[in-house]
């Protein structure tokens, strides 16, 4: 039972390589794609639920959420009628993504995916994008998502640049403890990690 959450994520990497194989929007594609996303909707919460919760655990749902969402993409760009705008705001999306990692891998010698609310929220609106496509079209799925991947993304280089510790599960950006506070006088700082 501890390794249930190790396992549904391990699932969602295989299923996410088992939709590369399946013909978009159709029932198997969205049966596998579904399983997918309730395998991240579910894993966190078991894996606290079961005592399963380690590091290795938190890495590897970083790991699966971006396989996820790199074949969502391969699958998904070729085929929707993106407009150019669209692709410049993704690729605008990626590029903070990036510089975040980088930050956070400069700064922590450690991928740094952060599980922010922003970024499940993005998380759960991008899942609903393949859904939501074909009553409303791209449009509005698009500037929802794109809005709230904005804001995660540059929350998450913002929490990355100044939290003095990696702390993958950090709320959001007003959660970050500051690496140095004002003593009493005002003038000298100490870390607060040192209580001296």
């Amino acid at each position: 039972m501890r390794h249930l959450a190790d396992c549904l994520t391990l699932g969602r990497m295989v299923g996410s390589f088992v939709l590369l194989l399946l013909e978009p929007f159709t029932m198997p594609f969205f049966l596998i794609y579904t399983l997918c996303g309730l395998s991240d909707m579910f894993d966190g919460p078991v894996a606290r639920h079961t005592g399963g919760a380690t590091r290795l655990g938190a890495v590897l749902d970083s790991i699966a959420d971006f396989i996820f969402i790199t074949i969502a993409m391969i699958i998904f760009l070729p085929i929707l009628p993106w407009r150019p705008w669209m692709l410049w705001w993704i690729a605008g999306v990626v590029l903070v993504r990036f510089a975040s990692l980088s930050v956070g891998y400069a700064k922590y010698h450690a991928l740094a995916f952060l599980h922010t609310y922003a970024n499940k929220v993005t998380g759960g609106a991008l899942f609903l994008v393949p859904y939501l496509y074909s009553s409303l079209g791209l449009f509005v799925p698009i500037v929802v998502v794109c809005s709230l991947a904005s804001l995660s993304a540059v929350e998450e280089l913002v929490i990355n640049i100044l939290s003095p510790n990696l702390d993958r599960d950090i709320p959001s950006i007003f959660r970050i403890r500051p690496a140095l506070v004002w003593t009493k006088k005002g003038s000298e700082r100490q870390s607060v990690d040192d209580p001296s």
